[in-house]
């Protein structure tokens, strides 16, 4: 029987490395790459046990190997936002850090083999990448859209181009790919492509945008929110998002437990945040 439940863990550091605009970590967490599939989500504490920073940080799994010559690793892609992110840019090599992880609940895979979009903006690609990997193991095809505002914020567009059988690039000020919103190549993509699921990782309006194109194109959407989780276990309803449920009531959904995936055309997205 496989590894279930999220573990806390002392994780070291392996590495740490700058790639564009974001920072890369791998870090060796034993127990957490069993039990991580994708879209599932880890939380790090920042800053030590001297610090004011008490809240843990949330970060979608980016890669899991189970072993490995130090162990099993788990990576995770992050900008520098704050203080605490700050605080992680700034780990050094065999430096610890305590990790909870798999949280949430992951993306849902076809049964059968479908043709498949997944969208990824900025370094919310990183979400998509292992997803990849598991829809091909059940002989989906894949496509992928990965945007950014400029090229520097662009992440995996080279991994993508390993990973699915087509890629579309986009950056909002034309420095590479198609200039346009991410979402802008997706009509043409959905219609060419007949995929009838789209998976997407992205800031929330890009998300209801998404959710929007894939349901005129008659394509079942899952998407991955990125929301503030002060606690990342359900306890301090940071992350709430109106969804509506199979009764027709919009009921407000905690991203870290109820989440961070949903069904796109459940998320009542012009109302989230608000």
């Amino acid at each position: 029987m496989s590894a279930r439940g999220p573990v806390q863990v002392r994780a070291s550091v392996l590495s740490l490395k700058k790639v564009g605009a974001y920072h890369h970590l791998t870090l060796v967490a034993p127990g957490i790459p069993e039990r991580t599939r994708p879209g599932h989500f880890v939380t790090l504490a920042v800053g030590g046990p001297d610090s004011a920073l008490l809240l843990r940080r949330a970060f979608s799994a980016y890669r899991v190997r189970a072993s490995g010559a130090y162990g099993g690793t788990l990576e995770i892609v992050f900008a520098v936002r704050g203080d605490g992110t700050r605080q992680l840019a700034a780990l050094r090599q065999q430096d610890e850090v305590d990790v909870v992880g798999p949280l949430g609940r992951p993306f849902a895979l076809p049964k059968e083999p479908v043709s498949c979009v997944l969208v990824g903006s900025g370094y919310g690609s990183a979400a998509l990448f292992t997803l990849a990997a598991r829809l091909q193991e059940r002989e989906c095809s894949v496509h992928m859209v990965v945007g950014a505002p400029t090229e520097e914020q662009l992440f995996g567009a080279l991994e993508a181009r390993r990973t699915a059988q087509s890629v579309t690039v986009t950056t909002e000020d034309g420095s590479v790919g198609i200039r346009g919103p991410v979402t802008g190549p997706l009509p043409d993509l959905l219609a060419r492509t007949g995929s009838e699921v789209v998976y997407a990782s992205a800031p929330v309006g890009t998300l209801g945008a998404v959710a929007d194109l894939a349901a005129q194109h008659g394509a079942w959407s899952q998407c991955t929110v990125e929301t503030p989780m002060a606690c990342g276990i359900g306890v301090c309803m940071s992350c709430v998002l109106p969804v509506l449920g199979d009764d027709g009531i919009t009921r407000l959904l905690r991203g870290c437990v109820d989440g961070p995936v949903f069904r796109g055309d459940r998320v009542r997205w012009e109302a989230a945040g608000a």
